[in-house]
């Protein structure tokens, strides 16, 4: 039976997601079950563990962390969490009266929720690293999604769910932040290709024509707008030797 893409792409999301809520953890037989319907072989299956590895969710085991850790995520974390332990410790009854005081819109409450939260966010932190941000990043974003979260408790309806809530927010921010982070660097690795290749070309037909060349020239050479030109010559701080100022 031939596979359908869509519906396979969407159970890849949704074990993802299952992962996010069990520390990126998911279990083989986890994964069979998500797969039954489509009676994949077991080739097929080893190429979903190396995707999902790679997206740093362990199998049956947790993901092995610290590995995505540059030297200076390493030295930051320490450094922050040296930090954290100057943090005040509760007992599991004295949190869960933090919570339900926090949801009934305690202020300082919510701002002890968060306290007690703030180890999470390292260690949440730490299953995104090696995709691209610093964890110092990662940390930030997830502590403004922390304070946030602490005042969107009435999202909750007990107090057993909030370490959860609060834990997915955290998550979404960091993912978020990723993509964004991911997405502004493939647009400035486009546009350094863009005034390279602007270079490349005015050199060349300054070369050839033995004196600087024109926007308009080097425009219709390039068959590209001249407006495209002005904003390569612009980003790259007018510093185009080959081509004549305007």
């Amino acid at each position: 039976m031939e596979m359908n893409q869509i519906t396979f792409a969407k159970t890849l999301e949704q074990l993802k997601e299952t992962a996010r809520l069990q520390d990126n953890m998911l279990t083989k037989e986890q994964i069979e079950e998500a797969f039954e319907e489509m009676h994949l072989q077991e080739a097929q299956f080893e190429l979903i563990y190396d995707y999902l590895k790679k997206n740093h969710i362990g199998i049956d085991e947790p993901a092995p962390v610290d590995e995505s850790l540059t030297e200076e995520d390493v030295n930051y974390l320490g450094i922050y969490l040296d930090e954290l332990k100057d943090l005040p410790t509760v007992t599991d009854g004295e949190k869960r009266a933090i919570i339900m005081s926090a949801m009934a819109k305690d202020n300082t409450a919510c701002n002890k929720l968060v306290e007690i939260m703030l180890p999470q966010v390292v260690e949440i932190a730490k299953l995104y690293a090696g995709q691209g941000a610093l964890v110092e990043d990662l940390i930030g974003e997830g502590n403004v999604a922390l304070a946030l979260a602490s005042g969107m408790l009435d999202c909750v309806e007990t107090p057993d769910e909030v370490e959860g809530f609060m834990a997915r927010m955290v998550m979404d921010a960091m993912e978020e932040y990723i993509g964004e982070d991911v997405q502004n660097r493939q647009a400035d690795e486009e546009m350094l290709e863009r005034v390279n290749r602007v270079q490349e070309k005015s050199q060349e037909m300054a070369e050839d024509l033995l004196r600087k060349v024109t926007v308009e020239e080097l425009a219709k050479e390039m068959e590209i707008d001249e407006d495209e030109i002005r904003e390569v010559i612009r980003i790259s701080g007018n510093n185009m030797d080959y081509i004549e100022k305007e």
